[in-house]
């Protein structure tokens, strides 16, 4: 789990602990009308942002502060006034074949460092419950195109660059240092998508309003609407009881997702026209063998990437409200 600018929190971690206690063990309660004062350590960051709007318009019971961590002054800040912290600082969408060991020191100094950082202050200034945003990127990358993979509440971490390492050490990290008294919840969810999100989803969005016609193939992601996670991460916080100290919970959408599927409902949202053929299934075959950056395009594109269903339901949460096409009508508006 460690390489030349790595961390070593994972190492010699058997595999339960890496797995982590997934899901809450028990039914809960969500009350809505409990107020909770949540800071947000990464102010502007697209997710924290877009967590203020959606609380502010369906849990106003939820008062959210957020301060910047770029420049160290957060270490300053007094968490003990706030009930929850909710970590969202990060770097991600790294070109990992193209990196030198400065750029890779960087990213385990945010991923990492940072978020052990700020566990431990939130720990030690008396907050009750630590939020974390690790990633699917722990499991490793999607399985090519033709090949399938679903996660399931068995299956290790195993992180396969400088990216999900980083992800990774932090994800183990932070939930050691859970007790009776401090409540550690690690996210780990797929591709997040909306409107005005970076990553894959805007590339996407581009080919189908440009392009005459996309392949047709079959395969199959999960992914995870901003609403969605908005809607989840709520919840989580009006959570009566959390029992375990330390839980991961995948959040996902309700169904999985086909690339075609996707292309198709865009550029049907954005008034264009394209055609989806099956007889450019062989051109995918060919370009998934291709080496460099265009078979790994090819596999991000068409590759299968999921968690299994039953991961991410939750006895007492409702959270999976917005449907695909819904989701992309939304991201397109």
């Amino acid at each position: 789990m460690k390489n030349a600018v790595g961390r070593n929190y994972a190492q010699g971690k058997s595999d339960a602990e890496l797995i982590g206690h997934i899901g809450f063990g028990h039914k809960v309660e969500v009350n809505n009308e409990a107020e909770k004062n949540v800071l947000i350590t990464g102010a502007g960051s697209y997710i924290g942002e877009s967590f203020i709007r959606y609380a502010a318009e369906n849990y106003t019971s939820i008062k959210i502060d957020a301060i910047d961590m770029i420049d160290g002054s957060w270490k300053e800040k007094d968490f003990s006034n706030y009930d929850i912290v909710y970590h969202v600082a990060g770097i991600a969408h790294a070109d990992v074949g193209n990196v030198d060991d400065a750029v890779k020191e960087k990213y385990y100094a945010v991923n990492t460092d940072l978020a052990i950082e700020v566990c431990k202050k939130a720990k030690a200034e008396g907050i009750k419950e630590f939020i974390f945003m690790s990633s699917m990127i722990v499991y490793g990358n999607s399985a090519p195109y033709g090949k399938e993979k679903i996660v399931n509440e068995n299956t290790v971490p195993k992180a396969v660059n400088f990216y999900g390492d980083s992800k990774l050490q932090a994800d183990v990290a932070v939930r050691s240092l859970a007790d009776d008294n401090f409540k550690v919840i690690v996210l780990r969810p797929p591709m997040i998508y909306g409107k005005g999100s970076k990553g894959n989803y805007p590339t996407l969005a581009k080919l189908a309003k440009k392009l005459p016609v996309f392949p047709d193939v079959n395969n199959q992601r999960s992914m995870l609407h901003i609403d969605n996670l908005c809607e989840f991460i709520c919840q989580i916080i009006l959570v009566k009881k959390v029992k375990e100290n330390a839980i991961v919970l995948i959040p996902q959408n309700a169904e999985w997702t086909k690339t075609t599927d996707m292309v198709r409902e865009i550029a049907k949202d954005s008034g264009k026209k394209i055609r989806t053929l099956k007889i450019m299934k062989p051109a995918v075959l060919l370009g998934r063998k291709m080496p460099g950056k265009i078979g790994g395009l090819v596999n991000k594109a068409f590759g299968n990437n999921c968690y299994a269903h039953k991961l991410s339901v939750y006895d007492g949460l409702v959270y999976q409200k917005v449907s695909l096409k819904e989701s992309i009508e939304r991201t397109e508006e």
